[in-house]
């Protein structure tokens, strides 16, 4: 008999598994793994990971959580690469490497350099990977001052996109990855080339992630062809107000009643998970 169930998918923005309002004292991978698995995903999207970054004890992050899980097929895409120093900003070697792509081993350079990225991990078989830098905005934002009251101003930092083509229960469909940029405008700007990167791509197309976009506006700028999944806050994780995190599709034929939608609140981030499952 053919399975034609329908496939979980995930987005967790995990705060490289800091828990809010902590000491500061240098992250355990555990919570991290803990709060992954309990989403129960085939196919998982992280955003704000840590690669060799001290404050995360020097762990690859995406690795452990796959090998956790036992997942086998995943990717880690580095936005850049710096060493975070926590309450200022990060600090960038001059020689520090651009995109680069790491998975499990012989698939990926190696390598010590602290980085900072995203991951996309499947337990449905991949046919294709593909990643794509996204240019750091030539303006800085204004943003309310964390931990103080006033406003302060902060440059972003370049982003990423992570491409699957993975082979679903009714077909071969394609999920991205992805954590926008936090500058107005700048956003709406990657969304579009994203949208663009990927047209060649087997649809149905999956986009997961934090875009820094609230509600409806997502779908509202991809256009009709796209559908959110979910219409549910997810920041802060505290006491939600906006939803910055979003499963949008393509492809999936007429617009219909949203699908099974999941929100759990794990004691990691300051975000909430969004687990959605989808006719793929």
């Amino acid at each position: 008999m053919i399975d034609r169930s329908p496939v979980r998918l995930a987005t967790f923005n995990v705060l490289h598994g800091r828990v809010p309002g902590d000491d500061g004292s240098p992250v355990a991978v555990e919570p991290l793994v803990e709060a992954v698995a309990a989403l129960d995903a085939e196919v998982t999207v992280l955003q704000e990971l840590d690669r060799r970054q001290p404050r995360s004890g020097r762990t690859d992050q995406a690795r452990v959580v796959a090998e956790a899980l036992g997942v086998a097929d995943w990717r880690y895409a580095s936005a850049f690469h710096a060493r975070a120093r926590p309450g200022r900003s990060w600090a960038r070697a001059r020689t520090a490497p651009g995109l680069r792509v790491y998975g499990p081993p012989g698939t990926g350079p190696g390598g010590e350099l602290p980085s900072h990225g995203i991951a996309l991990l499947s337990r449905l078989p991949v046919r294709h990977w593909r990643a794509r830098r996204l240019a750091e905005p030539p303006v800085a934002a204004v943003l309310p001052a964390t931990g103080r009251a006033g406003l302060r101003v902060v440059r972003d930092h370049p982003r990423v996109a992570l491409a699957a083509v993975l082979e679903g229960r009714r077909g071969p469909f394609t999920a991205v990855a992805l954590h926008l940029s936090f500058v107005p405008g700048w956003n709406v700007r990657q969304l579009l080339a994203v949208r663009s990167w990927i047209e060649d791509l087997p649809r149905p197309h999956v986009l997961l992630g934090d875009l820094n976009l609230p509600g409806r506006v997502p779908a509202a700028v991809l256009g009709r062809d796209w559908c959110g999944t979910a219409r549910t806050p997810t920041f802060p994780a505290h006491r939600p107000r906006l939803q910055l995190d979003h499963v949008l599709t393509s492809g999936l034929g007429p617009h219909g009643p949203l699908p099974p939608v999941r929100v759990p609140r794990p004691t990691v981030s300051d975000h909430l998970p969004l687990v959605v499952e989808l006719p793929l």
